[in-house]
């Protein structure tokens, strides 16, 4: 299985809002980081749904090493 591409070791912290839908990027290719962007096609990674259930700051993962997916664990700080 091949890694992902560190976007960026911090988190993207997002205000979501409730019942809309999030794609996480898996890959780290995508140029709408932390989102989808449709980057991954033809590799083994897919993007992550995540779908709010209320309006609040979301840290979503940027290096792609979480074990929290689409969520910021706190891996960045030891890359």
């Amino acid at each position: 299985m091949s890694q992902p591409e560190i976007a960026a070791k911090a988190p993207c912290p997002v205000d979501v809002e409730p019942g809309k839908d999030y794609w996480w990027c898996a890959c780290g290719r995508s140029k709408s980081q932390p989102f989808c962007d449709g980057s991954h096609k033809g590799t083994e990674f897919t993007p992550k749904k995540y779908t709010a259930e209320e309006s609040k700051k979301v840290f979503f993962c940027a290096c792609k090493e979480t074990k929290n997916p689409p969520f910021c664990d706190g891996t960045h700080k030891s890359l």
